[in-house]
Parts: C-alpha cells; sequence; structure tokens
C-alpha cells in the first residue's frame, strides 16, 4: 500500500512539473526596490558575454531587481549576474518559458513589471517571437523600455530579436548562401515593426555569431528585403561571438571586445544613402543583386576593446571614432567588399529618401511643418531615444512646439509604416 502511494505521489509530482508553463530561479533578495535607471540596450554576438559590456548593463539598472527570461537552459546567469561581475544588485531571477502560457502567468508579469533590467538568453529567437509578440510579456517589454527607461539587453537569439525588424527563424535557420540564391526562400522569414520599438532600432534587423558561421551575406538579404518590401532605409548591426554593442541614452553605440588579442568585430550596415536604396534584383526563386555601382551598402566596421572606446553614433550613423569605412554589394547572389568613405548623407537627412515617400509627405525646413498628401496617411515623429512625441493626419502640422533637437519622422498608411526620414529641428 505505501508503495502505491508513493509511487501515486511520485506521478503527480512529474504531471504537476510537466504542467508548470514557467520554472523560475531566484538569487538574492527579490523584494521589488525602486532604483534610478538609465536606458539602454546590449546586444551580445552570442558565445561567452564580455565581462565589461555586463557591467555596462548592470550599473544601468540602479542595483535592482536583475531578470533574465528564456526559453531553455536554466539559470546559468545568476551567480555570474549577482557576484562574479562587482556590482551590488538585488537580486537576478531567471524565468524559463516552458510554453507560450507563461506570457499570460500573473506570476511571470509581476516580476516582469518590477525588473529593473531584462536579459534576454541565448536559445531560439522563434520561441521568443512566438510566445511574446503579441502578448502581455511583450507589452511588458516595451512599457520596461519607453516608460520605464530602463536597460534591456540580449544574446545570441535574444539579440536577434531587438532590432524594429528580425530574423524570426519561424522555419528555420537560413545560411549566407541560401539567402543570397533565393532572398525570399521560405526559411528567410523577417518581421517588421510587429514586436519591439526600440530607440535608434525601428528600421534596423540585428545578426549573430557573425564568425562562425559566416552571416554577412544573409545579413545582406535581409537588408534587401526591408528596402525592397518597405522601402525604408534599411540598417543592419552584427556581433562576432564575444563581442558586443551597447547603445547608451544619447544614441552611441560602443563595441566591446578583446581586440587586439582576439579578432572581436562588429558591423553597423546601411543602405547607401548617397543613391537608390533598393535593390536592382530582389526577387523569389532569383540569386540577389545589390550592386549599386559596387557601393549598395555602407559598413561601418569597429575592432571591439575592452574598454569599448570605439563607437558609431545611431543620431547619425555616420559619426565615429576607431572603426573604418567599407562598401558591400551582391551581384548575382555573390557578395563582394571592398575599402569606402563614410556617407554623404546630407541631403537625404533633410529630404524624403526615394520618390514614394515623396508622393506621400513633404518636410519644409524653413517653416518647421509637414505636410501630408494624402487624407489616408499619417505620421508620427520619434525622438532620439525612439519615443512618440507628435502624431498628426493634418494637411499641414507645425512642428515648432518641438524642443530643438533630432527626430525621426514616421510615415504610415492604413497598411502601416511605409519609411521613415531624420530631421533636425532648432
Amino acid at each position: 500500500m505505501r508503495s502505491s502511494l508513493l509511487a501515486l505521489l511520485f506521478l503527480l509530482t512529474c504531471f504537476s512539473l510537466s504542467a508548470q508553463s514557467y520554472t523560475y530561479y531566484p538569487t538574492g533578495d527579490t523584494t521589488d526596490v525602486l532604483t534610478t535607471t538609465l536606458p539602454g540596450t546590449c546586444m551580445m554576438g552570442g558565445a561567452s558575454e564580455h565581462d565589461n559590456a555586463m557591467i555596462w548593463f548592470l550599473q544601468r539598472s540602479g542595483g535592482g531587481n536583475i531578470l533574465v527570461i528564456r526559453a531553455s537552459g536554466s539559470d546559468g546567469y545568476n551567480d555570474y549576474l549577482y557576484s562574479d561581475l562587482g556590482v551590488d544588485v538585488q537580486s537576478v531571477e531567471t524565468i524559463v518559458f516552458n510554453n507560450e502560457s507563461a506570457a499570460e502567468d500573473p506570476f511571470v508579469l509581476d516580476r516582469i513589471s518590477k525588473a529593473e533590467a531584462i536579459w534576454m538568453a541565448g536559445g531560439d529567437q522563434w520561441n521568443y517571437v512566438d510566445y511574446w509578440r503579441d502578448s502581455p510579456v511583450g507589452q511588458l517589454l516595451q512599457q520596461h523600455v519607453s516608460q520605464k527607461q530602463a536597460p534591456i539587453g540580449g544574446t545570441s537569439a535574444g539579440m536577434a530579436v531587438l532590432g524594429g525588424a528580425y530574423f524570426s527563424a519561424q522555419n528555420g535557420t537560413i545560411t549566407s548562401a541560401s539567402a543570397l540564391s533565393n532572398p525570399y526562400a521560405s526559411t528567410l522569414t523577417i518581421g517588421f515593426q510587429d514586436f519591439l520599438d526600440l530607440p535608434f532600432l525601428t528600421h534596423t534587423i540585428t545578426d549573430t555569431h557573425y564568425d562562425d558561421p559566416d552571416r554577412k551575406g544573409r545579413h545582406m538579404a535581409f537588408l534587401a528585403r526591408m528596402a525592397s518590401d518597405h522601402g525604408v532605409l534599411s540598417r543592419g548591426i552584427a556581433c562576432d561571438e564575444y563581442t558586443a554593442v551597447c547603445i547608451d541614452e544619447n544614441g552611441v553605440a560602443r563595441v566591446f571586445g578583446e581586440y587586439p588579442t582576439y579578432d572581436d568585430n562588429a558591423y553597423f550596415l546601411q543602405a547607401n544613402c548617397e543613391g537608390p536604396i533598393t535593390p536592382e534584383t530582389c526577387e523569389s526563386g532569383v540569386p540577389l543583386t545589390w550592386d549599386r555601382s559596387q557601393a549598395a551598402v555602407k559598413v561601418y566596421h569597429v575592432q571591439g576593446d575592452w574598454e569599448g572606446s570605439k563607437y558609431l553614433d545611431l543620431n547619425d550613423w555616420n559619426t565615429g571614432m576607431g572603426g573604418f569605412w567599407e562598401h558591400w554589394w551582391v551581384q548575382n547572389g555573390a557578395l563582394s567588399e571592398s575599402p569606402a568613405e563614410a556617407p554623404d548623407c546630407a541631403s537625404f537627412l533633410s529630404e524624403s529618401h526615394t520618390s514614394d515617400l515623396s508622393r506621400w509627405i513633404e518636410y519644409d525646413p524653413q517653416f518647421q511643418s509637414v505636410h501630408l498628401f494624402y487624407p489616408s496617411s499619417s505620421f508620427i515623429v520619434r525622438d532620439h531615444l525612439g519615443r512618440a512625441v507628435l502624431s498628426s493626419r493634418s494637411p499641414t502640422t507645425s512642428l515648432d512646439s518641438l524642443p530643438t533637437g533630432i527626430y525621426h519622422i514616421e510615415i504610415r498608411t492604413s497598411q502601416g509604416p511605409i519609411g521613415s526620414f531624420r530631421i533636425g529641428v532648432s
């Protein structure tokens, strides 16, 4: 009888564990505290974390509650973040999402809402998109950034979902060779402005593990798809393994690595604003051609050091220190690279950057007013942190009420956003 009861208890325990939608690992004092946080985004290329970049990330929490979210693995970050890096924090908690129902669990949502810093671990990014997009978790992650003004970051799959566009891996991964030979392959699945909207990353798609295996070709295909499908000046940020890009509240993206001891690189890609920003050939079943006189994409290549002293300013995607410029282009599915000069985007920054956008909207810098040409369109003005500060459907809208600064104007139709451009208000 006793053995039967023990067997029953064992089965009930196993059923309870298997039915649990999440697994929770706490370290430290999980009592909620209120600290002064600083916004920022920390992105790691995979493999081991860069200690100094993680210190940067933790310090922005103000010593509060750190939360790691993931869909596989366990508590490998807890001791590392809580004690190994020498930054005093209240607690480190890890929540492993065992299935999508955890995205609506009250305890999970409570811990996310109380975190002063949120880190997304590696894994399968489709799980993150599938579980968190259009869920209470996705809403809380956006509030964490936009309202709480607190840091967020991720590595590998966690980095992959931080851009305004992202490779979802819904149908599995894709190699550079496959992406370049067919930019509309079934495994090249891209989400666009339907998940997270982080400062300075609105039209940016990230990629990771850039050195193992080679990712450059598929990243070019991602950007080509964004430019072709949405008419935006597409951008990308990529990291080698053991390398990090950390973006502060002012839009300065610092690169952490261990160069010259190790060859740790980050790359900032942008469609070349000096000419047409769309590929010559981007079609289903046809090799990609994005040549534009062998200057299709401008790339700022940075070899990251321990202090993160090298950077690119994402306010203009032009001003940097410690890196060097390259041209990347694709001809009939083959990627090429060459040295280049910094882009000259002066005309782009004050005017609509495609003829398609100019049919919808015009910015008059003299009178600092925006003119919409179609009643079905609208626009949103975002500040340097990516926050919406003004929206309008009126034929003419004055921007006189905005403080002096740099802003992005995003044009929308009933089908969603169709492009954006950058202006300066004085």
